[in-house]
């Protein structure tokens, strides 16, 4: 990355990042009208593995041999596509996309909760307390309201997705295991994995050569696929190196949003009272959790500045 141009070009991709993760649970809704949840997921780890692996060997690198490392491929393939991908997708059965891109969007609250409760190296200042009470607020209005007229299939489903960003926080966790690896090699070997832990449960669950999805599904599934998982974790790994592991979480920023938005514009969803409550809370939330410490405190000089003049 050189210069202003080369900056933009980081940050356009950025934008692109978000857009790609946030149209992806629109691709799930389409994906699931005619595929059953847990064929949809074998089917996109199974494509958007293939396609890293090829990145892989173009790039002249090769899959480790070591069975100790594989094992933990696989561990990160249940926390990080296995279990998440599925519940999210069993879970817009009953629930918008937007509104599972806006439970979703939790994970650096629980990443926050899990790294203190479990490997301890977070310190809890005053301002990540203020992300996580007021994600979790945010939360609690959107599921709170449903879940007094009692805990039906639609309050099932949100707490589904809730589970799904637990996982995504663990994986986030666990992926610390693979330093000094380059990074597309765990993202392709854990989306291998859970392709091989998923299609056998496919074929005993949905029996997929029964099926006849429909060609808007499947058209679904490969955009799923092709541009919000491998392509999408392409442009992440090369972010993590040109703007950091932090800049790339700004990506959130943009997620939710399109995610929303896109839901309403090609679903037809609404928006609710509770929803929009919500999502501004849990939007609070995860800025305060990932904004630099540095960010804020050139802001309170701008201000500070500004008052003196």
């Amino acid at each position: 990355m050189t210069g202003k141009f080369g900056l933009l070009r980081e940050l356009g991709l950025l934008v692109l990042l978000g857009c790609l993760w946030g149209s992806s649970y629109t691709f799930i809704k389409i994906g699931i009208e005619t595929i059953p949840p847990i064929t949809l997921i074998a089917a996109r780890t199974a494509i958007a593995g293939g396609i890293l692996l090829a990145i892989i060997l173009l790039r002249g690198l090769s899959l480790p041999k070591d069975l100790d490392l594989w094992k933990r491929f696989a561990i990160q393939a249940l926390l990080n596509s296995v279990l998440p991908f599925t519940l999210i997708a069993w879970a817009e059965h009953y629930i918008d996309a937007g509104l599972a891109v806006i439970l979703n969007s939790l994970t650096p609250v629980f990443t926050f909760l899990l790294t203190l409760l479990i490997t301890r190296h977070e310190t809890l200042s005053g301002r990540k307390l203020f992300g996580v009470m007021i994600g979790l607020v945010g939360t609690v209005v959107m599921i709170g309201i449903q879940a007094l007229d009692g805990l039906g299939n639609v309050v099932l489903a949100q707490l589904a997705v809730i589970l799904a960003t637990v996982f995504y926080a663990g994986a986030a966790i666990f992926g610390k295991n693979f330093k000094g690896i380059d990074s597309m090699i765990p993202a392709a070997a854990s989306l291998m994995c859970g392709a091989v832990i998923l299609i056998p449960l496919s074929a005993v669950v949905d029996r997929p050569w029964e099926l006849a999805p429909s060609a808007r599904s499947i058209m679904a599934l490969l955009g799923l696929s092709v541009f919000s998982t491998a392509l999408a974790f392409t442009i992440y790994f090369r972010l993590v190196h040109t703007l950091g592991s932090l800049g790339t979480t700004a990506q959130a920023y943009v997620r939710v949003p399109v995610g929303v938005a896109i839901g309403v514009v090609f679903l037809g969803e609404q928006l609710h009272a509770t929803t929009m409550i919500g999502l501004v809370c849990i939007l609070a939330g995860v800025i305060a959790m990932t904004m630099p410490s540095r960010a804020l405190s050139f802001g309170r000089r701008s201000v500070a500045a500004k008052q003196d003049a």
